[in-house]
């Protein structure tokens, strides 16, 4: 079970969304693994950072620092925990946003204890001061304090334990160089296939005491986008419709209805998704159509369509940008059980432009 605690408190719930909410991260404290052993799906990131520990270890020194990047819900934060207790050192938590200035940073530095395991959220949300603190830090364990203001202002160097950085994106492309030369050890999260989070589904069950048989595992799983938070919650939202519709066990039968009544369809599409879709096909036929004027046909924000629908739209291939605008694939029209009319090419049109 590998998920992230980042959460934004301010935006609004959604059963497919990857971020985690208040429940999420109750839920997750019980079921998070111990151990890489433990942790399941991302083989290579396991098998390299198993690697980079053991070193460590029969060194007797820190671990190099740690760059994970990847879609929300996927285990960074569970990492890093691993990363701890795999070096048995303590472990601090804090976000970028978090960190406004460079004195903030500093603060956080000097307190730690040798060995400690620092992992940082949103790592490409710190303001550039503290950045730039930060490259010192990690490359000589070393920070310089500065005292007073204007000609008279003081540089105080001040020496800090050696330590682990582990530092968490979503947006590993916001990262400036010199900060990602500097992490000894990077890598990417991958979405899950369904036979993982197969696994997944199964181990949250077992430890939330929840009967489920395989089908209803894979069902679940189907349509968890790919992401182990989102079939944790997907698990959850169908344990209580078992407990009051049915006999407490999860079968096929029993995860469907279940998702139907939360709106989840087969291919993990919730009711925005839809509404996007069925707009751009029963609206304009397709595509290709504006962002903004997509939005207003949905009723949403123009942000709200293009950072929370289009992602996992384009990645399941319902979707396309295009430079004319957003056009339905032929899978889209498949999925609503429409035929697409004449003409419609999925975007591939918008070869004309280039004069091919």
């Amino acid at each position: 079970m590998n998920w992230d605690d980042t959460t934004d408190a301010t935006a609004p719930e959604r059963l497919v969304g990857a971020s985690a909410d208040r429940e999420d991260q109750a839920v997750e404290a019980a079921l998070r693994p111990k151990d890489l052993d433990e942790f399941i799906g991302q083989e290579k990131v396991r098998e390299q950072l198993d690697l980079v520990l053991r070193a460590a270890r029969a060194r007797g020194a820190t671990a190099d620092h740690v760059l994970l990047s990847g879609a929300p819900g996927l285990g960074k934060t569970t990492l890093s925990m691993i990363i701890a207790a795999e070096m048995g050192a303590p472990l601090r938590i804090t976000s970028g946003p978090a960190i406004q200035h460079a004195g903030d940073l500093a603060a956080i530095l000097s307190s730690l204890q040798e060995g400690e395991v620092l992992f940082l959220d949103e790592i490409h949300r710190m303001s550039r001061p503290a950045e730039e603190m930060l490259y010192m830090a990690m490359e000589d364990f070393r920070v310089d304090v500065i005292v007073g203001k204007g000609p008279g202002a003081t540089a105080i160097p001040l020496e800090l334990p050696p330590f682990t950085l582990v530092g968490a994106t979503t947006r590993a492309g916001l990262l400036p160089p010199p900060l990602r030369d500097r992490f000894g050890f990077t890598a990417h999260m991958e979405f899950y296939g369904p036979g993982e989070l197969q696994r997944v589904v199964h181990r949250s069950a077992h430890l939330l005491d929840v009967a489920i048989d395989p089908d209803g595992a894979a069902e679940i799983a189907g349509r968890s986008r790919g992401t182990p938070r989102i079939a944790n919650r997907l698990l959850r939202r169908v344990r209580d419709y078992a407990q009051v519709k049915a006999d407490g066990v999860i079968t096929r039968e029993v995860a469907g209805a279940a998702l139907s009544v939360y709106e989840v369809d087969p291919r993990g599409l919730d009711r925005l998704d839809r509404a996007v879709l069925q707009a751009l096909l029963k609206l304009f036929g397709g595509g290709p159509v504006g962002l903004s004027t997509l939005a207003v046909a949905v009723g949403e924000e123009r942000e709200t369509v293009e950072e929370v629908a289009e992602p996992f739209l384009v990645r399941e291939g319902l979707l396309a940008r295009t430079p004319r605008g957003r056009v339905a694939t032929p899978a889209a029209w498949a999925h609503l059980g429409l035929t697409a009319p004449a003409g419609a090419d999925g975007g591939k049109g918008q070869q004309d432009l280039f004069g091919a």
